[in-house]
C-alpha cells in the first residue's frame, strides 16, 4: 500500500502545482475550465493510452475493458481531486453520478437483449438455420447473397455481432476449401450486418443509445432502411462478380430446435414491443419494458422447467450414447443464459461511458463540437465521424456527440446515426463484426483482404449518404428534440 501511495505522490503534487483554474457557471452548476490544466492533459493521454491497447487487443490477448476501466477511475479521480481542492466536493460525485445513470439503463437494456439471445442459441435456433443453410445446396453466389440477406434483416433484431458469427459459420461450414469465397463472404456479411444495424434501435449499440436519449424516436429510424439498403448493396454488387461461379458440395446434417424455441422468439418479439410501447405510450425508458420482457422469459423458464421430464428425455437419448448431450438431459436454465452475457462488453460500455464523459466534464468535448459542428458544419462533421468509427470503436465516438449535444436537424441526427453505423464497415478493426469475424475465418478473412474492398465499401458509404439526402430531404427542416 505504501508503494503505491507513493508513486501516486508525484502525480498529486503535480495535479496541485496549478490550483488557478478558470471557472464557469454551466448547467446550473459552477464549472471549472481543466483544458489547459495538467489533469486535462493527463486525462487525455490516460485515455489515449487505454484505447491504443483496447485496438491491440487481438495481438496483446488483453481484455478491452481492462483498460478503459482503469483510465475511468483514474480520471475522475484526478477530477474529484481538482474539484475538492477548489471548494466544490460534490461537482464530481453529481458528473459521475449522471453518467452511471446512463450507463446503467444502456447495461440492464443489453443484459436483457443478450439473455435471450443466448436462450435462442441454447434453443439450438442458430444451428437449425445453419444447418438449413449448409444442406439447401446453394451455389457460391447464392450463399453469397442469402447470407448478405440474412446478415442485414437478422441484425436489426438481433445485434451485428451474433449475426455476423451466425452467417460466418454458414460460410466456413460450406466453403472451408475454398478460401477465395470465405474471404469475399465474410467481407460481405460483416457490410450487410452493420447497414442492417443502422435502421433499427436494436441493431447496434449507437443506435440504441440514440433511442435511449429520445432524441430520435422508434419508427424514424426506419427512414434510414433506403439508405443502408444502398451501403450493401453497392458493395456487395462490385464484389459478386469474384465470387466463385461453382457449386460446393452440400451436407445432411439436421439440428432439430429444442422445445419452446419457437415461443421464445415470440416472447422476444413481444419484449421488442413492450419496449416500444413503454417508450412511446408511456413515456418511460425502454429499459423498463425491456426488464418487463426479460420477466416474460423467466416466467416461460420456470414453465419450461417444471413440464420437463428428465427420465423420458434420458432414455430418449439413452439407446445413442454418441447422440447424448447434457442439454438433452438438463432443463431450461434461465440464470445460465444471463451468466453467459458478453460481461467483458458490458464493462467496456462502463469504461468508455465514463472517460468520455470525464472528457467532456473537462471541456474537451465542448472544444470539440464547436470545432466540428460550427467551423466544419453539421454535415462535414457527421460524414468524418463515420470514418472515425472505421478506425476508433463507433460507441465512444457516438457517445461523445451525445454528450456534445450540437443543434442539428432531425435529419442530420439520422445521417449520424447512419455514418456512425455503417462506417466502420471500411476497415476490418471498425466494428465488432469485423474483429470477431477475423478471429472466426482466422487466415482467410484479415486486415488486408478486407483493406482490398475498402474503395468498393467506401463508395457504398458515399452513395447511401446522397441517398439519404435525396429521400430524407424534408427532414432536413424539422428540428430535433434534445433532451
Amino acid at each position: 500500500m505504501k508503494k503505491i501511495l507513493s508513486a501516486m505522490l508525484p502525480l498529486t503534487a503535480l495535479i496541485g502545482a496549478f490550483p488557478e483554474v478558470a471557472s464557469a457557471s454551466a448547467g446550473g452548476g459552477e464549472r471549472l475550465d481543466l483544458i489547459s490544466h495538467p489533469v486535462g492533459f493527463i486525462a487525455l493521454v490516460v485515455f489515449v493510452v487505454a484505447y491504443g491497447f483496447v485496438m491491440a487487443e487481438e495481438f496483446t490477448h488483453l481484455r478491452k475493458s481492462k483498460p478503459v476501466l482503469l483510465a475511468a477511475g483514474i480520471i475522475w479521480a484526478m477530477i474529484a481531486f481538482v474539484y475538492a481542492n477548489h471548494g466544490l466536493p460534490h461537482a464530481a460525485e453529481q458528473a459521475v453520478r449522471h453518467n452511471i445513470l446512463e450507463y446503467s439503463e444502456l447495461f440492464l437494456f443489453l443484459l436483457v437483449a443478450m439473455t435471450y439471445i443466448n436462450s435462442l442459441e441454447e434453443r439450438l435456433v442458430f444451428d437449425s438455420l445453419r444447418a438449413w443453410l449448409v444442406r439447401s445446396g446453394f451455389s457460391y453466389r447464392k450463399l453469397f447473397w442469402l447470407t448478405g440477406v440474412l446478415a442485414f434483416f437478422i441484425s436489426p433484431v438481433a445485434d451485428n455481432l451474433t449475426t455476423a458469427l451466425l452467417m460466418c459459420a454458414v460460410v466456413l461450414a460450406v466453403g472451408r476449401d475454398n478460401p477465395r469465397f470465405v474471404t469475399i463472404a465474410c467481407i460481405n456479411i460483416v457490410v450487410a450486418a452493420n447497414a442492417g444495424g443502422a435502421f433499427s434501435p436494436f441493431g447496434d449499440i449507437t443506435t440504441l443509445m440514440v433511442w435511449q436519449k429520445g432524441i430520435v424516436d422508434f419508427w424514424t429510424f426506419f427512414l434510414l432502411f433506403v439508405p443502408s439498403v444502398v451501403n450493401w448493396v453497392v458493395p456487395a454488387a462490385v464484389m459478386h462478380f469474384a465470387v466463385p461461379d461453382a457449386q460446393p458440395a452440400a451436407s445432411g446434417e439436421v439440428i432439430t430446435m429444442k422445445r419452446g424455441a419457437k415461443r421464445v422468439i415470440f416472447l422476444f418479439l413481444c419484449t421488442i414491443a413492450t419496449a416500444v410501447s413503454f417508450h412511446n405510450f408511456l413515456h418511460l425508458p425502454p429499459v423498463v419494458g425491456m426488464m418487463t420482457g426479460l420477466a416474460y422469459l423467466k416466467l416461460f423458464g420456470y414453465y419450461l422447467m417444471k413440464t420437463f421430464d428428465r427420465k423420458v428425455a434420458y432414455e430418449r437419448r439413452r439407446t445413442d450414447s454418441n447422440q447424448l448431450e447434457i442439454g438433452d438431459i438438463m432443463p431450461f436454465d434461465i440464470f445460465k443464459n444471463i451468466a453467459r452475457a458478453e460481461w467483458d462488453t458490458l464493462m467496456f460500455f462502463y469504461g468508455v461511458i465514463l472517460c468520455v464523459g470525464g472528457l467532456g466534464f473537462i471541456g474537451y468535448l465542448g472544444l470539440t463540437s464547436q470545432v466540428m459542428y460550427v467551423e466544419w458544419g453539421a454535415t462535414t462533421a457527421n460524414v468524418m465521424v463515420g470514418i472515425l468509427s472505421a478506425i476508433v470503436d463507433n460507441i465512444p465516438v457516438m457517445f461523445a456527440v451525445l454528450t456534445m449535444q450540437p443543434d442539428m436537424s432531425m435529419g442530420q441526427w439520422l445521417l449520424v446515426t447512419l455514418t456512425a453505423g455503417v462506417g466502420g464497415s471500411m476497415l476490418s478493426i471498425g466494428s465488432a463484426a469485423g474483429v470477431a469475424l477475423m478471429g472466426q475465418a482466422q487466415g482467410m478473412y484479415t486486415f488486408f483482404s478486407h483493406l482490398r474492398w475498402t474503395p468498393a465499401i467506401a463508395l457504398g458509404y458515399a452513395a447511401s449518404i446522397l441517398v439519404h439526402f435525396w429521400v430524407n430531404g424534408g427532414q432536413f427542416s424539422i428540428p430535433a428534440s434534445l433532451p
